[in-house]
Order: structure tokens, then sequence, then C-alpha cells
């Protein structure tokens, strides 16, 4: 999927990896995060295999909805830190970044704090 918007110079569109990048580059900017991760079991098994990471969009989830955006996160956090401040860090430099990029609104953003590295 992709987010489209016209205006007055012409019709735009974004797709969701282009976002997923914005968001990726975004968490993990936030001091406390230390990776994004995959929660599902065959991502993580060729992950394993292969030695390297999937792609940029590991650990996100995105949808489009007419011009609203929904962000899921799955992120590992560093041992000692709030989770609370750190998954509200997280929110509000996604959002920003987000919206700043598209120009479109970020509906909701859930983080699910899938760990907790030493």
């Amino acid at each position: 999927m992709a987010v489209n918007t016209i205006n007055s110079y012409g019709e735009i569109s974004v797709t969701d990896e282009s976002i997923a990048l914005v968001v990726q580059q975004s968490a993990l900017e936030c001091y406390g995060v230390v990776d994004l991760v995959s929660r599902k079991f065959f991502d993580a098994v060729k992950e394993l295999f292969r030695g390297k990471k999937l792609g940029k969009s590991r650990g996100i989830k995105i949808l489009t909805i007419g011009d609203r955006i929904h962000i899921d996160l799955d992120i590992i956090l560093k041992y000692g830190v709030s989770i609370n401040a750190v998954a509200e860090s997280v929110r509000r430099s996604v959002k920003y970044n987000v919206e700043q990029f598209t120009g479109m609104i970020v509906d909701s953003i859930n983080i699910n704090v899938v760990g907790v590295k030493v």
C-alpha cells in the first residue's frame, strides 16, 4: 500500500517501505532502544540461517487507511531504562518525523517491547 495525496503541485505517493525507513531511523535514534525485531517465527529463522538482518522494515508494520497511518513497532530495550519513558520518547519521535515526512496524520503508534538486552 501507499499513502496518496493530491495538492496544487500534483499527486504524491509515499510507499510503506519509505515510511518504514523513517520509522526505523526515528526509533533507533531514541535513547534506550537497542533494535527492532520481527515477532514472526519464519522471519526469525530466516535471519538466523542467513546471518544477516532481513530488511529495513523488520519489526515495523504500517497500515494506511485513507489519509491516516497506523504503526506497530516491535522493539528491544536496553536493560535499566524506564520502559514507559522510552516508549513515550519513541512514540513522540516517530509521530513527529513521519508526519513531517508524509504530510499525513499518524493516528496510532503501538509499541510492543519484545525483550530487554543487558
